[in-house]
């Protein structure tokens, strides 16, 4: 019983990076607390826990963790199952590789637009980026279910909350990306995705 109640996440439910932390607890099924924040209100409660006061926040009992790549990678290591990241150091190492690219190539330039400080000139140069860099490896969705996986894992936990927000990035894929349209029709339909929306990302896009 203590264990529903122990784990506690705070959250902004329209962050694409607190999205992937609760992608995770959804797949794994992990009983949390979620509290959604407003980043620009703040909360009292979480700038007494987290002096840094930044999201997502998870708190294990005694232990802080607030950064999203290693709140993820303690999850996996805390719930190991159903496993999200593959056996073998040298896939293990693969799947952080991707992580990587998704961030640097992908995420960078969706904050950027999100951002919305960069000019209308600079954003639309952005979105270009992105969507060309999308329909690059469009092809490479069509081989296995999930990202370059049999099985889900951390790496769709990082993509999938940034894919949902192409609408509000003012991107749309072209029917050339059949592969990738594909891949996002799939996992949004999964019960764990849909579990870990909140309603703020719900209305981001017509289901």
């Amino acid at each position: 019983m203590g264990m529903a109640n122990r784990l506690i996440c705070y959250s902004d439910p329209a962050d694409h990076y607190s999205h992937r932390v609760r992608m995770v607890l959804a797949e794994k099924g992990i009983a949390v607390q979620v509290f959604d924040i407003n980043p620009e209100q703040g909360s009292g409660k979480l700038a007494e826990i987290n002096p840094h006061g930044s999201l997502p926040t998870l708190i294990d009992r005694d232990l802080l963790l607030y950064e999203p790549g290693v709140i993820m990678e303690y999850l996996e290591e805390r719930y190991p199952h159903p496993p999200l990241l593959p056996v073998y150091p040298v896939a293990r190492a693969n799947s952080r590789l991707l992580m990587h690219r998704i961030q640097s190539d992908w995420c960078v330039l969706a904050d950027r637009i999100l951002d919305r400080c960069s000019g209308e000139s600079i954003c639309n140069q952005l979105r270009r980026d992105l969507l060309k860099s999308l329909l690059d490896v469009s092809p490479l969705f069509a081989e296995k279910p999930y990202f370059l996986s049999e099985e889900p894992s951390l790496v769709d936990c990082c993509l999938l909350p940034l894919l949902w927000r192409l609408p509000l990035l003012g991107i749309e894929l072209p029917r050339s990306a059949k592969p990738l349209l594909e891949y996002m029709e799939r996992q949004f339909a999964r019960q764990a995705f849909q579990a870990s929306l909140s309603a703020v990302e719900r209305d981001m896009r017509p289901l």
